[in-house]
């Protein structure tokens, strides 16, 4: 070895003596309550959830509305304000949300109230037409044609 390199490292080592003062400060820090020996400190993170709130968004009414009764676009328009209202709940807007909500539900009773008052409509014309198409040759009673 070079003798350059050996007085490097007593120099080395003399300077380490001062050390023991440094490990028994950390010692003293330690029994006042600081970080003990190698152990990482842990963190914990709290989510609160808030379930007590629950808005219905009734998308699948709104899906069934827009399939099905849709008068006027009724069920479309509620569909949309649906999803507007899933939206505004997952980005965490309970009064925004619940205000989309009550215009959907609205809009899918409306839908629901105009679609069946159609589908009656198209019932009750076809039963007229049909029986006064029937009751039209045949002015005292109704005769079915024998083969």
């Amino acid at each position: 070895m070079n003798p350059n390199s050996q007085s490097f490292l007593a120099g080395a080592r003399s300077a380490l003596a001062p050390a023991y003062e440094v490990l028994k400060e950390e010692h003293e820090v330690s029994v006042l309550g600081g970080p003990q020996g190698a152990m990482p400190a842990r963190t914990t993170t709290v989510i609160n959830v808030q379930t007590d709130t629950v808005v219905p968004d009734h998308i699948v009414w709104s899906l069934f509305n827009t399939l099905f009764f849709n008068p006027c676009c009724l069920g479309f328009v509620a569909f949309a304000f649906s999803v507007k209202s899933r939206d505004r709940k997952m980005v965490g807007d309970v009064i925004g949300a619940q205000s989309y909500a009550s215009t959907a539900k609205c809009l899918n009773i409306w839908a629901v109230v105009l679609g069946l008052l159609v589908v009656l409509a198209v019932i009750v014309a076809v039963i007229v037409v049909f029986t006064t198409s029937l009751n039209r040759g045949y002015v005292g009673s109704f005769h079915l044609p024998q083969d």
